[in-house]
């Protein structure tokens, strides 16, 4: 066998993979959104049917119906955008600090920056209930938002990114009269736009994503998120495919479009600084 040929099939069984493996992640994502307007007995046929026999969009009413939907899903949104604004404009701040202001320790207090990633979740995760159950803020926005205001992983992104900047370029702009804030905004932010979509599309994807916090916080159905809303139409004796389905669709169609058109600035966010 030539060269040639054993590179062309060493080729072809590299592509045979991925293809593979784009269908097993691929797939389910279909699935969902094919079951959502799905009939009950597409779904409950031995095999189930792949692809639906008609088109029942009504099922998106009566998943509304089930369960507070609305409502739930409304709060998901407004918890992840909140997260989501917070965490780029504490990181942006926090890493122009590491980088452009003169503090004294910088190495060192960036490190215990840094030492809060290693913290894990559950070992905090009593002492922030605590906190939030003195203070009478359960069932509010209040609740759901105010742990994850702030994020190590954003700062340290953006100060990989900032540490690019050459600092004659802040020199020139403090002769120009450029203070801090209009150096940080009219010329920083611009040009670390990939690194900050990049930011934002993480941080809006582990909100939109939670499950266990919104569960402690909260037990008003109103007040609770999408996540929780889905586990009840799991967890109902009389659950029904079909509104789990529907309500999967309605759970995944906006990160699946935030990773779709924010993909380029995730990988050009995540690569920026790791050359110079």
């Amino acid at each position: 066998m030539s060269a040639t040929v054993r590179d062309r099939l060493a080729k072809a069984l590299v592509y045979l993979v991925l293809i593979a493996a784009a269908l097993a992640v691929v797939f389910p994502v279909y699935y969902a959104l094919a079951g959502s307007v799905m009939p009950t007995r597409d779904l409950t046929k031995a095999p189930p049917a792949l692809v639906p026999s008609g088109l029942h969009p009504r099922n998106f009413t009566d998943v509304f119906n089930a369960v507070p939907l609305g409502h739930q899903y409304l709060n998901s949104v407004i918890v992840a955008g909140i997260i989501t604004v917070a965490q780029v404009v504490t990181s942006l701040l926090a890493a122009y600090a590491f980088v452009f202001l003169p503090l004294k320790w910088r190495g060192a207090v960036f490190g215990l920056f840094l030492a809060t990633l290693m913290i894990p979740w559950e070992a905090i995760i009593i002492p922030n209930y605590k906190t939030i159950a003195d203070a009478h803020l359960a069932n509010t926005y209040f609740a759901l938002v105010l742990p994850f205001l702030a994020s190590a992983f954003g700062t340290f992104m953006l100060r990989q990114s900032f540490r690019q900047f050459p600092m004659e370029l802040r020199d020139a702009a403090r002769i120009d009269g450029s203070g801090h804030w209009r150096f940080l905004w009219r010329i920083v932010v611009p040009v670390s736009r990939p690194t900050i979509a990049a930011i934002a599309v993480y941080s809006f994807l582990s909100a939109w994503n939670q499950y266990f916090w919104p569960l402690l916080v909260t037990d008003n159905p109103k007040m609770q998120t999408l996540q929780l809303g889905m586990s009840q139409l799991n967890n109902s004796e009389s659950a029904d495919p079909r509104l789990i389905l529907a309500g999967v669709a309605l759970s995944v169609l906006p990160t699946l479009l935030l990773v779709v058109f924010g993909q380029k600035f995730i990988v050009k966010g995540l690569t920026s600084g790791a050359v110079k």
